[in-house]
């Protein structure tokens, strides 16, 4: 594998700026990994036409002495919830098959503006639902550590690719985990920033006050350069933050010195007990907070009560949401269409409904839908709300004791596919910690921790800062990131088989 594929985004960088590589070199060596890998992996559902010729630009405007950015030439896969004007935006769905969008997604757009390279577009859960990626409409993605095991989801695709060295960087969509579950079994980082902190002005809606795009990387620092790239106030987007942000790879940088740790309150959550964890994950868990306890931090054990009622509460507003927001594929203004001759217009639209969902899409509308119904919103959709008011109320209290709060990123390692297909009970509960996270609206953020005992497969752990306070989740992570890295005596993907490429 070439020793381009191995660098970080930030390190591809500072070569790219030495001149010691260019950005044609860089963008043929991940196109070439693609075509070699993704046969297997299934990371993209497209791979962009243009890519060298916007690399080439790159090179020529850095040669000819223009100001670029910090990740100017650097390439970049994109989720392919975020629509774009030269790659079809499918959303993981035969509804949207083929669609060009007149327009870029404004984190698209700010990525392009900066100077990255989009390498393609990734596979993911059709309409970002689901914790696997095998309920895209155009066949699962694989785990590049063990291709019979599921990368996560709803963002599979952009962990995998980022895991499989297919592309350094990779921007996700994080509605109750999309980004961060996917990053504990892959062994990437995965960052949620808080609610409106990033556009999602172009991101295909699945529940509006859920729905956060966010970064993929091999480290924290990488991540946080990133976020600076696309985060920031945006008119486009009317849940859009107008607070100034800090920079976010600053905050890494500082916390990678380690001395953030000093004195710092970790919050563990006493209801939050094993029960239900794999232990190798709560071996990993438990080995993390103790490094960050002999560095010098602090660790505390908080109360979340209502934790517990978060992924019942989340299957009401999620469905309720995601049914009013693909009520607009109805057949008539983009998309597929099915004819019904002599049927009607709502003929239609049932038939091309029918022929374009996919299951889980059909299962989520109708309870989405039910939960909305007159004489049923008060008792569902509204009982749900008043639980999430409590959930805020839960982080609301534990920070005011505590700087962060510390979990597991998922309960288990990556299952194999299929496993949990037909039980979706189980595969909702992937996302026990990360759901609470999105329906408080604050920044969560999940780094590798270790390799589980029992199979040798990526853990992650979770950070969850308050609103607005995504830079302190940088300065922990790295931290963390720096104690655990030397620890294990290098990055965790470098003990990865990634099918044979990453020794």
């Amino acid at each position: 594998m070439s020793d381009i594929l191995k660098l970080t985004a930030a390190d591809l960088s500072a070569k790219l700026r030495s001149g010691e590589i260019s950005s044609v070199e860089a963008t043929h060596a991940h196109l070439d990994r693609i075509a070699a890998v993704d046969g297997e992996v299934h990371a993209f559902l497209h791979v962009s036409d243009h890519a060298v010729e916007v690399a080439s630009d790159i090179d020529r405007r850095r040669a000819a002495g223009e100001e670029l950015g910090d990740l100017a030439g650097v390439p970049l896969a994109i989720k392919d919830v975020l629509v774009t004007t030269d790659m079809p935006s499918t959303s993981g769905s035969k509804i949207l098959e083929g669609y060009m969008s007149p327009y870029d997604a404004t984190v698209v757009a700010r990525a392009r503006a900066a100077g990255l390279v989009p390498l393609g577009k990734t596979n993911m859960d059709e309409f970002a639902m689901g914790s696997s990626t095998e309920h895209s409409a155009y066949g699962p993605t694989r785990n590049p550590w063990d291709l019979d095991r599921i990368p996560g989801g709803s963002g599979g695709g952009s962990a995998a690719a980022v895991a499989a060295f297919e592309a350094p960087l990779a921007l996700g969509s994080d509605t109750g985990g999309s980004i961060r579950q996917p990053a504990h079994v892959t062994g990437t980082v995965g960052m949620k920033p808080t609610y409106g902190g990033v556009s999602r002005y172009g991101a295909i809606a699945l529940a509006s006050s859920l729905d956060q795009v966010g970064p993929v990387s091999r480290t924290v620092l990488d991540s946080a350069l990133l976020h600076d790239v696309i985060g920031g106030h945006d008119p486009h987007d009317a849940t859009s933050l107008t607070d100034a942000w800090p920079s976010f790879a600053a905050a890494a940088r500082e916390g990678a010195t380690g001395e953030v740790l000093k004195g710092l309150k970790v919050g563990v959550i006493r209801e939050l007990d094993d029960t239900g964890f794999q232990a190798g994950v709560s071996e990993s868990f438990r080995a993390s907070l103790s490094a960050m306890e002999a560095a010098g931090a602090e660790i505390v054990e908080v109360s979340a009560p209502h934790f517990e009622y978060g992924v019942a509460a989340y299957y009401l507003i999620l469905p309720a949401e995601a049914s009013s927001n693909l009520a607009k594929f109805d057949s008539v203004r983009f998309g597929m269409r099915v004819d019904v001759p002599g049927g009607t217009v709502e003929d239609v639209m049932a038939a091309t409904r029918d022929a374009g969902f996919g299951d889980e899409v059909k299962r989520r509308v109708i309870l989405g839908t039910y939960a909305l119904s007159a004489g049923y919103y008060d008792a569902y959709y509204g009982s749900a709300q008043k639980v999430r008011t409590l959930i805020q109320r839960d982080f609301d209290e534990a920070f005011a004791q505590v700087d962060v709060i510390a979990t597991p990123s998922a309960p288990t390692t990556a299952f194999r596919l299929g496993e949990k297909l037909d039980d979706p009970i189980q595969m909702y509960l992937n996302d026990v910690t990360t759901i609470p996270v999105n329906l408080a609206g604050v920044p969560g953020i999940s780094i590798p921790s270790g390799l589980a005992a029992e199979d040798g497969l990526p853990v992650g752990i979770q950070f969850v800062a308050p609103a607005r306070e995504d830079a302190r989740l940088y300065r922990v992570g790295a931290a963390l990131e720096a104690l655990l890295v030397d620890s294990w005596g290098g990055p965790i993907l470098d003990r990865a088989p990634i099918l044979g490429g990453a020794r």
